[in-house]
């Protein structure tokens, strides 16, 4: 037992380090020209001074000093500490949330949660959120699930969806009978919020239907236009696999971040929505904003920003906030609560 449970552990381990090494080369992004359809309609009298602009806003009552926040990237594997380690670091000094990867493999390794426990003791003030996939959700008990954010002492649970990617990958769980039910059933018994995303894939007008009435704190829609993980899962694979030449096939597959949104406000699903997808930088953050999203959520940039340190991060969060300002003070918007939902400033072109 103690050889299989080891053997489950290396195996979730290799691939989490594949999915990370993957998700950073230019094959795994399915670029799509979204925000380029959208401009704002430039004030030259803003009637407002720069240094006036704030960003602060909150989440479930809690303060956050950006709308702007880490999206969940990895947990569960050597290296995983120090990058979250550096990424929370710069997220208690410029305030925004963030998500650890999957901790799918604290159900199946108890061990693991040492990990999550660990983060939580060295940065008791983050606002950090679990993250486990849909799959996981339905075939496991409202209480293991309990034990995650219990680990990490999450202010709140993210359920990520992915049936693209864990259609392809190999070890996948491709599971979601019953999605729907178990949702209902955690959004009930567990003791903090829970979000709904996708990851990478986006919402249909569809499916934000059917997620009316669940009893969800918010839904992020995690569009097309960056990581794709059905080709991070292809590209896992040997060319002549099979399953390589299905993630081509699927390549391009999901609804954008932008549209997303829209089919989101279009069908008035009566939650925040948050947008994350292919943002890489303040001004396409700004967009969202105005579109309707109530937070905006990045991952490859940070993850790359990371991977070379806290003071690079810094630098880079520190871009992208002051991109966000700049789009304020030209629209003569002074905080986020009065640049969220203001479409009247925005152009399709």
């Amino acid at each position: 037992m103690e050889t299989e449970k080891q053997t489950s552990s290396d195996l979730f381990s290799k691939r989490k380090k594949d999915h990370i090494e993957i998700s950073l080369r230019d094959e795994s992004q399915a670029f799509v020209d979204q925000f380029s359809r959208l401009q704002f309609q430039h004030n030259p009298i803003p009637e407002i001074n720069f240094e006036d602009i704030t960003l602060n806003t909150e989440v479930f009552g809690a303060s956050l000093q950006s709308p702007l926040f880490v999206s969940s990237m990895t947990l569960g594997h050597d290296g995983a500490g120090t990058v979250n380690e550096a990424i929370l670091t710069a997220c208690a000094e410029k305030g925004w949330m963030m998500g650890v990867g999957s901790q799918r493999r604290q159900l199946f390794d108890p061990e693991a949660n040492l990990e999550c426990e660990k983060l939580r003791k060295k940065f008791p003030n983050n606002i950090i959120f679990s993250n486990i996939g849909l799959s996981q959700v339905i075939a496991s008990p409202v209480a293991q699930i309990q034990s995650l954010v219990d680990s990490l002492q999450a202010q709140f649970l993210v359920v990520h969806c992915n049936p693209l990617q864990e259609a392809i990958q190999p070890e996948g769980t491709p599971q979601f009978k019953g999605g729907l039910q178990a949702l209902g059933k955690l959004t009930d018994s567990l003791s903090v919020p829970v979000v709904v995303k996708e990851t990478g894939c986006g919402f249909s007008e569809d499916s934000f239907e059917r997620l009316k009435s669940i009893g969800l704190a918010a839904i992020d829609v995690s569009g097309m236009g960056g990581t794709h993980w059905g080709r991070v899962e292809g590209l896992r694979m040997q060319q002549q696999e099979s399953g390589y030449q299905v993630a081509q096939a699927f390549g391009h597959w999901g609804i954008s971040t932008v549209d997303s949104l829209e089919n989101g406000i279009k069908t008035g699903i009566g939650v925040p929505l948050w947008a994350s997808g292919g943002v890489r930088d303040g001004l396409q953050a700004a967009k969202l904003l105005a579109l309707g999203a109530e937070k905006v959520g990045l991952a490859k940039p940070i993850l790359e920003a990371a991977i070379q340190g806290t003071e690079t991060l810094m630098t880079r969060m520190d871009q992208w906030e002051r991109e966000l300002k700049v789009a304020m003070f030209c629209l003569g918007i002074e905080n986020v609560r009065s640049l969220v939902g203001q479409r009247k400033l925005l152009k399709w072109i």
